[in-house]
C-alpha cells in the first residue's frame, strides 16, 4: 500500500477544480501545479481576470475553511492585476475508511463545493 504524497493529493485537487472551472466557462491563462505556489489557476471569464488558490484537504479537516490572513494577502496581490480571488478547498478521504490514509490504486471520496470568492 503506497500512501499518496502531498504533491499527488494536490494534483488530484487540481484536476477536480480544473474540470469545474472549465465547465463554468473559465479560460486558463496559467496553471501552476507546484505545491506552495499560488495561485494555481489564473483564468479569464467575461474578460475579467480570476486567481484561484487550490488546496487539498485531508479528512477530518473542513475543505471550506481557509487561512483568512493568507487569502487576504492573495486578494491584495490579485487586486494589483484587477483580478478576483477565489479559494478552492478539495476534501479527500479514503473511501473504505475515512480514518485511513489515501492510497494509490484504491478508491477515494472527494468533498468539493466549488470555488469561494474572497471579498
Amino acid at each position: 500500500m503506497e500512501i499518496l504524497s502531498e504533491q499527488e493529493l494536490h494534483n488530484l485537487a487540481m484536476n477536480v477544480v480544473g474540470k469545474d472551472l472549465e465547465a463554468k466557462g473559465f479560460e486558463f491563462i496559467a496553471v501552476n501545479s507546484k505545491l506552495k505556489k499560488d495561485p494555481q489557476f489564473v483564468c479569464l471569464k467575461n474578460k475579467k481576470l480570476h486567481f484561484v488558490v487550490v488546496k487539498a484537504v485531508l479528512y477530518p479537516e473542513n475543505p471550506k475553511e481557509f487561512d483568512v490572513v493568507y487569502m487576504e494577502i492573495m486578494r491584495e496581490h490579485a487586486l494589483k492585476f484587477k483580478a478576483r480571488t477565489y479559494y478552492a478547498g478539495v476534501g479527500i478521504a479514503n473511501a473504505e475508511n475515512y480514518e485511513e490514509p489515501v492510497v494509490r490504486d484504491r478508491n477515494y471520496v472527494i468533498n468539493y463545493d466549488g470555488i469561494q470568492e474572497i471579498v
